[in-house]
Parts: C-alpha cells; sequence; structure tokens
C-alpha cells in the first residue's frame, strides 16, 4: 500500500505532486491505473479498504472510495462475502463519519452507500437506513452523513426531475416502497429533531437534513412533515432573524415541497388552509421577502384548484379567498425578482394565470391589477449601470439591448392580458407614470424608457378605431405625449421609443387634426430628424415617411413649413461622407426616407400645380446640378467603384428615385404634365451616369432602379430613353448584371406591350448570343460544385430569363424571334426551352417553358402547314417536344404526380397536347399515337383510349385520363425504361 499511496499523491493535486516532474507524475498514474484495473477485485477491494483505514491522506481516501465505486458499478466486485465486506466496511465509515472531514470525501462516501443501496435494499440488506438513521438527540457527523446519503440517493436514483431508464425507474420505486414501509417515520422523526437540535449549534448540519427532506417530500407520506410540530417549526426557522441564510433557505424549501405535494384538489386546499393556519402573516410582504419561493407555490397551487374546483364551489371560492389573502407576499416577492431565490419565471407564470381567470375585475382586483402593472413596469425597467453602453450601442449594450427584448416577451403578453381585462385601469396606470415622468427633472433614462414603451404597448392592445377617436384616457394620453419633452430626451432609447410611440398613434391625428402641428414638430425638431444622435435622426426619417403615408392632405397647409425645417437635412443627405463607418446604417434607414417622404407630400393632388412644380423645382435642379458637376470632374480625373464620388452620386440617385415615390403616371402624364416634363429631364441627367461610366457596376445597379421607376410613371414618354439606356448596360454584362438587364426588359414587355417590340429587336440578338454560351446546357454541375456562387448566380440568370421569353410571348411579341437578325438563335433557344421543359429540377421553370411551347404554337401555327411562319417548327414540336416533354419526361419516377405543383406542371402539358391536336391534327396523332405510345409500351387498346378522348371537348376528362394511362404504363415498365 505504501508503493500505491506515494503513485497516488503524485498523480493528484497534493503537496508531494507540485515538485514532481511531469515524467514522475505520469509513471505514478499508469502506476495508480493498473492497481485500479487490473487487480483482482477481491484484492482490489482490500486494498482500498486498507487504505482507508490506515492513510492519513485525503487524496488517498478520495482514490480509494472512487476506485470502490468504478468497480462496483462495473459489477467487478460481485462475490457475496466481498459485498458483505465492503457494506459493514462502509456502513461503519459512514457512522462514524466525522463533520470536520473534507466534503468532498463525505459525498464520495455517501455516494458510493447509495450505489449499494440501489443494489441490494431491501432483498439483500434491509437494514441500511435503520443503521445508517443516528441516534437522538441527533450529532453532527453522523446526521450529515445521513443526509448526504439521501442527497446522492435523491440525484442518482429517486429524483424525477431527469430521464431515467426503465431499470433505474424500477430500481427507485423498489427503493421508495421498501422505505415508506419500513423508515420513513423514524427518517421524518430525525429531520425535525435535527432541525430544532442543530439549528442554533450547527446551522450548516440541520441545512443539509432539510434539504434531504424536501427531496423526499414528494414521494413520502405529507402529514409526516404537514402537521403540527414540524411545520410551525419551519416556519420559525425561516422567519427568525436568527436563522443563517442557508438553512431558512432549506426550511422554506421543505414548506414550498409539501405546498406543491401533488394530490386531489380538495385535499390540497385542506392542506394550504393548514398552512395559512400554521402562519397567519403568510401573505404578508415580509413573508414575500424571505419566503418567496414558498408564496409563490402557494399562490400557484391555490390557483390549480380554483380552476379545478371552479368559483361555484365551496373550496374553489376557499381556494381563491386563500390566494389572494396571500397575493401581497407574492407581489412582495415579483418586485424583488432580482434576488437570486426568486424564480422570476415562475412568478411571472402565476400572475399571467391570475390575470387570466379575471373576466370582470371587481375593486379589490383592480387593485391587485395594480400591483402586478408595477411588477410589469419594474421588471422591464432597463438597469442603469448599462446606460452608457446603450447611449452608444457597443457591443455590451447590444447585448443587454437583446437580453432584454427577449426577457420582455413574457412581460408584454401579461400586459396585454391586463389591458384585455381592464383597459380603464391600465390606461390610468400610464397617465401616472407620465405625468410623473414630465413633472420629474430628474426622471431617469430608464424611468422615461419603460413608461413610454408601456405605453406603446397599450397602443397595440386597443383598437384602431379606439386611438383614431381617442376613447377612453387615449384623449388625453396622446396630447401629453406629443408635446412631451423628457429632460433625457438626448439620450438614443428614449429618443427611439418616443418616436415608434408617437407613429403607433398617428391615426388619432386623423380624427384630431388639431395635434397635426406637435406631430410634426415632434418628428422635425431635435426630438425626431434633428437629434444629435444620426440613428435617431434616420430612424425619424423613416417614421416621417409612414406618418405623411398616412395622413397625407392633412400635411398640405403645413408643407411650406415642413421644407423648410427639412432643407438642412435634404442637403446634408447627398454630402455626407458615406465611407463613413458611423454614417453606414441599414437600408430602411439611411435617412433616403426623408426624401420619399418630401415626394410623397409634393405629389399630393391637393396641393396646387403652381406649388407642386416650386417645390419640385427647389428639389430636383440641385440635385441635377451635383450630378453635372460630379460627371465632369469625374470624367477628368477618372472613376473608381469605391470613389467619394461614386459614393455621392449613389446617394444622389437614390434621393431622386425616392422623391419619385410619391408621383403616379395619371397625376405627372395627365393632370399635371408639367412634373412630367420636369422628371423626364431628371431621367435624361442620371442617364449620363451609363454614357460615361457603364463599368461602375454600384452606380449601374442604382441608375437601373430609377429607370423602373421612371418607366412606371412616365408612361411611353420614356420610350425614346431606353434605347442608348439599353446599349449602355450591355456593356461588360456578366452573368448577375443580365439578370437585372433582363427584369428591366421584363417590365418594359409588361408596361408598354408591343409598343416594345422594336426596342426589343433591336437588343434581342445581343441577349441571344451571351446566353446562348453562359446558358448551354452542360453549364449546370449537378455535383457538389453546383452549390457555388458563380453557379447560383447562373440558375437565377436561367429563371429570369425564362421569365423573359414567357413575358415576350404572352405579351403577342413571339414574332421578335422570327426577325431575320434573331432568327440565326432560335435553334440554341428552342433546344434549352425544350431541355428544361423535359428535365430541369425546378417544377415551376418547367411549367413556364411549357406554357412558352404552347404560346409559340398558337403565334405560329394553324390548321395549314402552309401558313406556318417558322418553317421545321411543327415537326420539332411533334417529334421532340411531344414524345420528350408530353410523354417520356412525365413517365419519370422523379415526375411525382401526388405533389401540387407537378400536377400543375402536368395539366399544363395536358393542355399543350390538346392545342398541337387541334393545330397539327393527323400529324400529331400519328407520331404520338403509333409510334411514341407503343415504344413506351402502351397497350393499343390505351392508345385507342387516348385517340378518342384528345378529340373531346372535356379538358378534364381528358386530363384525368392521361394521368391514369401515365400510371398504367409506369406499372407495366415497372421503371426498365430510361428514356434520356
Amino acid at each position: 500500500m505504501d508503493d500505491l499511496e506515494q503513485a497516488i499523491l503524485l498523480a493528484s493535486d497534493s503537496p508531494a505532486a507540485a515538485s514532481a516532474s511531469p515524467a514522475v507524475r505520469e509513471e505514478a498514474l499508469a502506476f495508480c491505473a493498473r492497481a485500479r484495473d487490473e487487480s483482482p477485485p477481491s484484492s482490489l477491494l482490500r486494498l482500498c479498504l486498507s487504505g482507508l483505514a490506515s492513510s492519513p491522506h485525503a487524496h488517498v481516501h478520495f482514490w480509494c472510495l472512487q476506485s470502490l465505486h468504478d468497480a462496483l458499478i462495473r459489477r467487478r466486485i460481485a462475490l457475496p462475502d466481498d459485498l458483505a465486506l465492503l457494506r459493514s466496511s462502509l456502513l461503519s465509515l459512514a457512522s462514524a463519519s466525522n463533520a470536520a472531514s473534507p466534503p468532498f470525501l463525505r459525498n464520495k462516501l455517501a455516494q458510493l452507500v447509495a450505489l449499494l443501496v440501489r443494489l441490494d435494499y431491501p432483498h439483500v440488506y434491509p437494514s441500511y437506513f435503520l443503521d445508517l438513521l443516528p441516534p437522538s438527540p441527533p450529532q453532527p457527523g453522523p446526521t450529515d452523513m445521513f443526509a448526504r446519503v439521501l442527497i446522492s440517493l435523491d440525484d442518482d436514483l429517486l429524483s424525477q426531475d431527469y430521464p431515467r431508464n426503465a431499470d433505474e425507474t424500477a430500481d427507485a420505486c423498489r427503493v421508495k416502497d421498501a422505505m415508506r414501509a419500513q423508515c420513513v417515520p423514524q427518517i421524518a422523526r430525525h429531520w425535525h429533531d435535527a432541525a430544532a437540535t442543530l439549528g442554533a449549534v450547527d446551522p450548516p448540519t440541520a441545512a443539509v437534513a432539510l434539504d434531504a427532506a424536501r427531496r423526499c417530500i414528494s414521494w413520502i407520506d405529507v402529514a409526516l412533515v404537514a402537521n403540527d410540530v414540524f411545520v410551525p417549526l419551519l416556519f420559525d426557522i425561516a422567519l427568525s432573524p436568527a436563522s443563517a441564510a442557508p438553512l431558512a433557505a432549506a426550511a422554506v424549501g421543505c414548506l414550498s415541497a409539501v405546498a406543491a405535494k401533488r394530490m386531489d384538489a380538495r385535499a390540497k386546499v385542506a392542506l394550504l388552509r393548514s398552512l395559512l393556519s400554521a402562519q397567519q402573516g403568510l401573505g404578508s410582504p415580509d413573508s414575500g421577502l424571505k419566503m418567496a419561493s414558498l408564496v409563490t407555490t402557494y399562490a400557484v397551487e391555490a390557483l390549480a384548484c380554483y380552476r379545478k374546483l371552479g368559483p361555484s364551489d365551496s373550496d374553489g371560492a376557499a381556494a381563491l379567498e386563500m390566494l389572494e389573502e396571500v397575493l401581497p407576499a407574492v407581489f412582495s416577492a415579483a418586485e424583488s425578482c432580482y434576488e437570486e431565490d426568486v424564480d422570476s419565471g415562475s412568478v411571472l407564470e402565476f400572475l399571467a394565470g391570475y390575470v387570466s381567470t379575471m373576466k370582470a375585475p371587481s375593486e379589490k382586483q383592480l387593485g391587485h391589477l395594480g400591483r402586478i402593472l408595477e411588477v410589469v413596469r419594474q421588471q422591464m425597467t432597463y438597469d442603469p449601470v448599462y446606460r452608457g453602453h446603450l447611449d452608444v450601442l457597443d457591443k455590451i449594450g447590444k447585448e443587454e439591448e437583446d437580453m432584454m427584448s427577449e426577457q420582455r416577451k413574457d412581460l408584454v403578453a401579461l400586459f396585454r392580458n391586463i389591458c384585455r381585462v381592464a383597459p380603464a385601469a391600465t390606461q390610468q396606470f400610464i397617465k401616472g407614470l407620465i405625468v410623473s415622468a414630465l413633472q420629474s427633472a430628474e426622471a431617469t433614462v430608464e424611468d422615461v424608457e419603460v413608461t413610454l414603451t408601456l405605453l406603446y404597448r397599450l397602443g397595440e392592445a386597443v383598437s384602431e378605431e379606439e386611438i383614431r377617436t381617442g376613447s377612453g384616457l387615449l384623449g388625453e394620453l396622446v396630447p401629453m405625449l406629443l408635446s412631451a419633452r423628457f429632460s433625457c430626451h438626448s439620450h438614443r432609447l428614449v429618443a427611439l421609443v418616443y418616436l415608434e410611440t408617437v407613429t403607433r398613434y398617428i391615426k388619432f391625428m386623423q380624427e384630431n387634426v388639431q395635434y397635426v402641428p406637435h406631430l410634426l414638430a415632434a418628428f422635425l425638431d431635435e426630438r425626431g430628424i434633428h437629434h444629435q444622435n444620426s440613428h435617431v435622426s434616420r430612424r425619424a426619417g423613416y417614421l416621417f415617411m409612414k406618418a405623411v403615408k398616412l395622413l397625407k392632405a392633412k400635411l398640405v397647409p403645413y408643407l411650406d413649413t415642413i421644407l423648410q425645417s427639412l432643407e438642412d437635412v435634404l442637403g446634408q443627405f447627398t454630402s455626407m461622407d458615406w465611407a463613413n463607418k458611423e454614417a453606414k446604417l441599414s437600408s430602411s434607414e439611411d435617412g433616403s426616407q426623408i426624401f420619399e417622404a418630401v415626394g410623397l407630400l409634393i405629389g399630393i393632388e391637393e396641393v396646387s400645380p403652381e406649388k407642386q412644380v416650386q417645390c419640385l423645382t427647389a428639389l430636383l435642379h440641385p440635385l441635377c446640378h451635383q450630378i453635372e458637376s460630379l460627371v465632369v470632374g469625374a470624367k477628368a480625373q477618372g472613376l473608381e467603384e469605391s470613389s467619394p464620388r461614386v459614393t455621392s452620386l449613389l446617394q444622389i440617385v437614390v434621393a431622386l428615385n425616392m422623391v419619385t415615390k410619391g408621383f403616379n403616371e395619371r397625376l405627372v402624364m395627365v393632370t399635371r404634365p408639367t412634373i412630367g416634363v420636369m422628371l423626364k429631364k431628371t431621367l435624361d441627367v442620371v442617364l449620363q451616369l451609363l454614357v460615361s461610366f457603364p463599368n461602375v457596376r454600384s452606380l449601374r445597379s442604382k441608375v437601373i432602379s430609377f429607370l423602373h421607376r421612371m418607366i412606371e410613371i412616365l408612361g411611353i414618354s420614356v420610350l425614346p430613353c431606353i434605347p442608348i439606356a439599353l446599349r449602355q448596360l450591355l456593356v461588360h454584362n456578366e452573368a448577375k448584371d443580365m439578370v437585372d438587364f433582363l427584369v428591366l426588359l421584363n417590365q418594359i414587355i409588361c408596361k408598354f406591350n408591343s409598343s416594345a417590340s422594336g426596342i426589343l429587336e433591336d437588343v434581342f440578338p445581343t441577349i441571344a448570343s451571351r446566353l446562348s454560351v453562359i446558358l448551354s446546357q452542360d453549364a449546370f454541375s449537378t455535383g457538389p460544385a453546383g452549390n457555388t456562387e458563380e453557379m447560383r448566380e447562373l440558375q437565377d440568370l436561367q429563371r429570369t430569363l425564362y421569365t423573359f421569353l414567357h413575358g415576350m410571348v404572352t405579351h403577342d411579341l413571339s414574332t421578335i424571334l422570327l426577325a431575320p437578325t434573331c432568327r440565326q438563335y432560335l435553334e440554341t433557344i428552342m433546344q434549352l426551352l425544350l431541355f428544361t421543359s423535359c428535365s430541369h429540377k425546378d417544377i415551376l421553370l418547367r411549367k413556364a417553358c411549357v406554357q412558352i411551347f404552347v404560346k409559340l404554337i398558337k403565334d405560329w401555327c394553324t390548321t395549314s402547314k402552309a401558313d406556318d411562319k417558322l418553317p421545321g417548327f411543327r415537326v420539332f414540336m411533334i417529334e421532340k417536344f411531344a414524345t420528350g416533354c408530353c410523354l417520356h419526361s412525365v413517365l419519370e419516377r422523379s415526375f411525382d404526380l401526388r405533389d401540387a405543383n407537378t400536377l400543375v406542371v402536368f395539366g399544363e402539358i395536358v393542355m399543350a397536347q390538346k392545342v398541337m391536336y387541334e393545330r397539327f391534327g393527323e400529324d400529331f396523332i400519328v407520331n404520338f399515337v403509333a409510334k411514341a405510345l407503343p415504344e413506351a409500351h402502351c397497350p393499343p387498346e390505351l392508345a385507342e383510349q387516348y385517340y378518342q378522348k384528345i378529340q373531346g371537348n372535356d379538358i378534364k376528362a381528358f386530363r384525368s385520363f392521361y394521368q391514369s394511362l401515365i400510371e398504367k404504363i409506369r406499372q407495366q415498365q415497372n421503371g426498365s425504361l430510361v428514356f434520356r
């Protein structure tokens, strides 16, 4: 043993190991492992028992206990004599345990004894607990050891808080049943005696004894604890100022376990009544502070009884009375939820449940709801420690904001429920908060923020009609909000929530136009767009734009005031240093929304034509002049993608684009044509950027966006500008650029129909020549390489191309494909469409291609071959499309007829066959019925039925028949044919 003892000390963190070399420690570890794993079980047992008896070192004792535990778990120690020796030795050690020995040794010994209990209690050795139960009066050492055994047994076997397998569950039931039958009453008396005797002289030991009791209450007879002797003792310990904190917490834990004991509702009511009788002051705020978990558990259980029994039942009514008696303590506990021993989640869950039981609250309940609202307010309030971080929104501030956002979810749900059951009381509560915040020069950022947040959430809980009419106290609250200027308004948090809350109540101004000037001031002064914080300022611009959309004509009388107030901000936007990190924000809050708001205001028809022209001129001329100046300078010095000039140009084009959102085609082309002329001149200026700098990709993207907008509102008058723009956009055009180009063309097609034919005929050859190379059939990898960014761009381009072609044929522009300059690309286009319609993995693209073919048949073919517009197209459709797409592709197992999108494509394929039969007649029948179907092993009788069905007028019946035909052919083939 001496060699092993030395090795254990060297392998552990003992003082002897500190001076040893790594090599020596490695050798010691290996020696210990061999002793543990290679020694015969009986030898290992005796070796470890010898070490426990003779060594003075705690590290050696721990190694011996751990080795015995491992051997027992692996069933290496299995002989009856060995087990009996181990049992007697461990029980002797436990009984003689000294409370002064290290806790880690006592815990390990307890764990080992608990494992023995699991293995052979009561069938092998029924006296474990009787042997371990300390004699009266309890002494610290044995009491502590006994409690640790029970705690280990609970952790490792008995507790239902952890998942257990079937064997563990069976063992737990066996141990519990035996203990209940043999020794639980004696153990309960011991807990009482330990708490009473050791509470003053050895509080830690008394606390661990009560912790063991708490763990067992859920499965023992509750009367052994819930009685006239034990409960008063627990209350005395919990409430006594002299009790050590761990001991008081253990007593509260026992009382909470008693209250939570599962039983019949009526029995639970009686139990709760007995607890209330034992401690008359259970509902006092002091009890809430000292026994938070108990009062919360008590309230939860009383509420559950009330819900189960109902208000008409006497016990149910009694449960509600007891619940309301302890509510002051619950509120006190809830308001101290920052304390570690208070489970805020349980408190909130109870409060939410309590509020949900209310229908028409009484005066008493309204008082309770006021306290709950105060709890909500407190728990939604930020910690002042993070004030600075939240203002600059650094990493710490962002983390705190995210955490509070998550924490507030349940609180907001509770607040909404209170708004539902007591709207007047809720509004009165919020009014009190606002008045207090406005009157106090020392109102903190946190208090003002949570007040405004609650007012915002109130706006979510009431209807739009209530906001419009100022129902209840809203008629007072909204004007107070609009005129509010808090001492801490400069803080980011306060300013943002203020603006969001103002926006929430904008509809109030629809019925109360006298408050519109107050609303405008809130957005336009230092509380909003002119706030010192750029994040706040730009958010204010975005929210102001939303306000303009909603109020529109009601703002016309204030147009001059608004424009004068925004003059400096509009100028700053296009002159800002956007390369500065501080200036970069999300696209939804980059400040450009102010231009949209101004455009919306100017574009209101209630504004006179003269005023519109005046305002628009003042807005557009400086921006256009800036573009012209920047273009001249850039031509002289060159223009790089990342240069400040590009950034400035981008912002100017964005601003112009935003302004035009306030206008529509009817206004600028019919009722106010002068505005149309102004916008057309602006477009000419913007298109200079494409002519001068076609290779600056970011600039090209913004110009395309502006061109989209001009096409929408200028209509046919913009057509002369388009060819120049399109030619420039085709310079150095890559796959992702071609997507933008085709989307623009598609808009032109949809907007102008046949009027765009000349434009399309001009650019189509260039488009076709480029795309025929980019989108060749073998350009798309199906392996891992198919998931690259480049491949995704190609796939996006392919989808956009089919949308473009679909737009062409559905807007009567298919003749462009037959033009002399375009006809040379027809073969490539047809093959691409055929390949996609037959085998593309995107089923919706297949649908689009089938629809394109159907429209081409209708446009280019008649019932007479001589009148076909494209020679050879009829043969291509009969021999390639009909056979490949309409038959072979649908026979493949990958064509899943149970999928909804696939069935839509199938319907298009059926329609294509009808159209081909109508236009191609017997030529189609000869190839499809006499040749293609037999080659697919279609029975002759089914082919004959197909011929009969396709001649009918009932498309639904034909579709149903063709689906059954495909399914029958599939069954016959049994997957043996592969067509492509």
